[in-house]
Parts: structure tokens; C-alpha cells; sequence
């Protein structure tokens, strides 16, 4: 491959990765939104957060497994609730790392 192919491949790159998060972001600047679609958005790191750990909590070898072999959901359970109570990203963070390195060291 040459130079200039990679070139244009990089700013190609560049350019669908730039452009669709830069246009919303100037639309929406110098708008001030509904409260409801507000409320809404504030629900979005949420669910990407939750559809990312999902299957790593549920399904760690590729089939939901909710027997007590499935370390990480166990340990996720009780970390959630160090979430819901304390609503503390890194201690929920500290905790979670905290129990699996426990939970290896004593099982």
C-alpha cells in the first residue's frame, strides 16, 4: 500500500469519527433543550454503562452462567448496592476491585 492511500485512509478515518460527534455538539450549543429530552439524555451513560457490563457479568464464557461458579456477578451484586447507597464512582470502582481480588485471594 502506498503513502498517499494511507494518507487519505487516516484522514478518512479522521473525518468519520470527528464529524458525527462535532455536529451535534454545535446544533445543540446554543439551543437550550426541553427538560424532559434533558431528563432523558441524563439516562444515556447509564445505559451504554450497563449494555457494556452486562454480558461480561452475565454471560463471561459466552452463555449466561448465574451458578456460584460466575465470580463477577456475584461480586457485581453487592458492588451494586455500594453504587445505589453511596452514588460514589470510585468507590464503587474501589469496592468491586476490592471484592474480586478477595474473592480470588480466598476462593
Amino acid at each position: 500500500m502506498d503513502q498517499q492511500t494511507i494518507l487519505l485512509t487516516l484522514f478518512g478515518m479522521m473525518a468519520v469519527t470527528y464529524i458525527p460527534r462535532m455536529l451535534p455538539a454545535l446544533a445543540l450549543s446554543s439551543r437550550d433543550l426541553p427538560p424532559i429530552v434533558g431528563k432523558w439524555l441524563s439516562y444515556v451513560p447509564t445505559a451504554v454503562l450497563s449494555a457494556l457490563l452486562a454480558p461480561s457479568l452475565l454471560a463471561p464464557e459466552g452463555v449466561i452462567d448465574l451458578t456460584f461458579n460466575n465470580l463477577y456477578f456475584w461480586v457485581a451484586v453487592p458492588t451494586f448496592a455500594v453504587a445505589m447507597f453511596t452514588r460514589n464512582f470510585f468507590g464503587t470502582v474501589a469496592v468491586g476491585m476490592g471484592l474480586v481480588a478477595a474473592a480470588r485471594y480466598f476462593l
